[in-house]
């Protein structure tokens, strides 16, 4: 109880400020929509947003808004929410606010950057979700492993290797659901490394964790270039179609978007409320919290760290394996060299972001792959804004969460340290 009362004192000692910044902040959003976008925009032009994924037949006509009416329109309302949160706050419900004010300015820069143009918002959407999925499961991994008290660098060489495994081995079967189980089984063989170094030698682990990323990266590039890249018969295992559910993909808009994908998006979301419900409702997810919460704790009532923590590791290493079979199996057809490009790292950055919960993690993951896939839409646009900058966007978000300005993201108290049974 009087730990309680010193973090609430804490808390209302750091309110008073926290609500003048985040004013400041909407405030600063106001403005520069209005001294931005809304002074470069004419009163004639039309933003028009096309309401179907390519590919797909339209049920609904474009949406068409008036640009500078509603530029000036967002402005307005984004300040006044910034006025009422210097003014008296928002309390409990200031992220939620800050949700809206930001969804405000991504609406604001997409009117200013098609204003007198098209741009496809469905598929937009649609390919910022796809964008999203290896780097959510990468950050589901790293949710499994670092609520058990085990910090998991080493999600990129999982992904690479998952990835490599699941093309070479769906190519010689011609069986695409071998390559995924294959996959699957080398992210898991990856983690029980990363386990018996961790947790039964005790290294240092995000040592160990860099150690597997730079030997995954290596093997993975060395039988590429010498098997896969020259026999053509290894590295063609096709890919999993997409999969319409009856009835769903037909509602215009929305459809086509969540309910026309393959395997790996449909198994996202699976994952994301069973992992939530397994975590937060359930006797092993309580077990696995309090391990990595406080491991001597556990232990004196009788849970079994060291069991958990490997269950625990393996399954993130089997998620990271998932992951990574996503690009050979669900997007490319093949394998290249370092094909997963970071995204597993991403993906850590993502369950920071996400506060080391599922849904968290996606709504991160969401604003990695929308900075990405509209980095390329903007290009056909023709927008002066080099696509670096845009790119940049996620890991400034990333900063400001870390350092505190929209709500303390705490890891596990006992995340990465190693546990001596006394």
């Amino acid at each position: 109880m009087a730990s309680q009362t010193v973090f609430h004192k804490r808390l209302e000692m750091r309110s008073p400020t926290r609500q003048r910044v985040m004013g400041i902040i909407f405030i600063l959003f106001a403005l520069f929509i209005w001294g931005f976008f809304a002074r470069s925009v004419t009163t004639d032009q039309v933003a028009s947003f096309g309401l179907a994924p390519g590919g797909v037949a339209s049920q609904l006509p474009p949406w068409q808004v008036p640009a500078l009416a509603t530029l000036y329109g967002l402005a307005v309302v984004t300040a006044i929410l910034g006025g009422i949160q210097l003014a008296r706050g928002f309390e409990r419900w200031t992220n939620w606010v800050l949700s809206i004010v930001v969804a405000f300015f991504v609406f604001s820069f997409l009117v200013w950057a098609t204003a007198g143009k098209s741009l496809n918002l469905a598929g937009l959407i649609s390919t910022t979700l796809s964008k999203a999925v290896p780097i959510t499961l990468g950050a589901l991994s790293g949710i499994l492993c670092e609520r058990a008290g085990v910090v998991n660098i080493a999600i990129e060489g999982m992904m690479l290797s998952g990835a490599m495994m699941g093309a070479l081995v769906g190519s010689l079967t011609k069986d695409l659901w071998l390559g995924l189980l294959s996959a699957i089984i080398v992210g898991a063989l990856m983690a029980l490394i990363l386990a018996v170094l961790s947790i039964k030698y005790k290294t240092d682990q995000i040592i160990a964790g860099t150690v597997i990323n730079i030997f995954a990266t290596g093997l993975t590039s060395y039988i590429s270039a010498k098997f896969m890249q020259t026999y053509e018969v290894l590295n063609n295992p096709g890919l999993f179609a997409p999969w319409a559910i009856p009835g769903l993909a037909e509602i215009p808009f929305i459809g086509p978007i969540l309910f026309n994908n393959n395997l790996f998006t449909y198994a996202l979301f699976i994952f994301l409320i069973v992992l939530h419900v397994g975590l937060f409702y359930t006797v092993w997810g309580l077990r696995v919290r309090s391990v990595g919460e406080h491991p001597k704790a556990a232990d004196t009532l009788g849970i079994d760290v060291i069991k958990t923590r490997y269950t625990s590791v393996i399954l993130g290493g089997m998620m990271a394996g998932f992951a990574g079979a996503y690009f050979t199996l669900g997007s490319v057809g093949r394998f290249d060299e370092v094909m997963t490009a970071g995204r597993g790292f991403i993906g850590l950055a993502a369950m920071i972001f996400g506060n080391w919960t599922p849904f968290g993690s996606f709504g991160a993951g969401l604003l990695f792959g929308f900075a990405d896939s509209l980095a390329s839409r903007l290009a056909i646009l023709q927008i002066k804004i080099p696509s670096q900058f845009l790119l940049m966007a996620p890991y400034i978000a990333t900063m400001i969460v870390l350092a505190g300005v929209i709500g303390r993201s705490r890891a596990p108290a006992a995340d990465g340290e190693a546990y001596e049974k006394e």
